[in-house]
């Protein structure tokens, strides 16, 4: 079996790869380890092997995990309840999952003078069982979120429905780049992270411009909750 620092080096391995055959450079790719339900051993094992970014889903076992993981950038890129903002304002590199001016508003507060960068969360197939704004109302919420005071919009994410064929996500991926160049156009500034891509269909992400892809079982290997 695989060690975590053997599958950590084959997916920096695949990603150069892919920023490659995209006409990317490789360091505009940034690999967040997803390391929800793992221990804080196997975050140092990644850490030790390269991996510099990590992403958890759940804001308590953040709070529980950071302090035994060294010095590494956490990701917040699960669903945030307004209640559990405080565990991860101004403590985290990126808040992926933004669906809200509330959430912002409480993010800000809680940030503690820090300024919180933060993406939209859009649901872009439209799906019933997840999160996320619709395309028409990541419009309206971004011009929103920038005039928020203590976080910073920096672009936007998305979880495309689920299939064992990587291509089946490239509708999401080009839907999700065209409306952050519209978002982008209509606030007249820059949004430069694209949050897309996990274990099964990253290389495809990094084809259509992800700037972030959240890869855990290819890294970590299956989860044990």
């Amino acid at each position: 079996m695989s060690t975590i620092a053997e599958r950590w080096q084959a997916v920096r391995a695949r990603v150069d790869e892919a920023c490659v055959r995209a006409g990317r450079d490789p360091k505009a790719v940034t690999i967040v380890a997803v390391s929800k339900t793992h221990p804080a051993a196997a975050v140092r094992e990644a850490a030790a092997a390269g991996a510099t970014d990590f992403g958890e889903n759940y804001a308590q076992e953040l709070v529980a995990k950071r302090p035994a993981c060294g010095d590494v950038r956490w990701h917040f890129i699960g669903r945030l309840q307004r209640n559990k903002a405080k565990l991860v304002a101004g403590q985290v590199a990126l808040v992926h999952a933004v669906d809200s001016v509330e959430l912002a508003q409480e993010l800000a507060k809680r940030a503690a003078g820090v300024l919180q960068p933060i993406l939209i969360s859009v649901n872009v197939a439209g799906e019933d069982t997840k999160g996320g704004v619709t395309p028409d109302a990541a419009i309206a919420l971004a011009r929103a979120l920038v005039t928020v005071d203590g976080v910073r919009l920096d672009g936007l994410m998305t979880m495309p429905p689920p299939s064992d064929d990587p291509e089946a996500s490239r509708p999401a991926f080009d839907a999700l780049r065209g409306l952050r160049d519209r978002i982008a156009q209509d606030l007249g500034r820059s949004l430069p992270v694209l949050s897309m891509g996990m274990s099964g269909d990253f290389e495809v992400a990094i084809a259509c411009g992800a700037t972030h892809v959240r890869i855990g079982t290819a890294i970590f290997g299956s989860r044990s909750a």
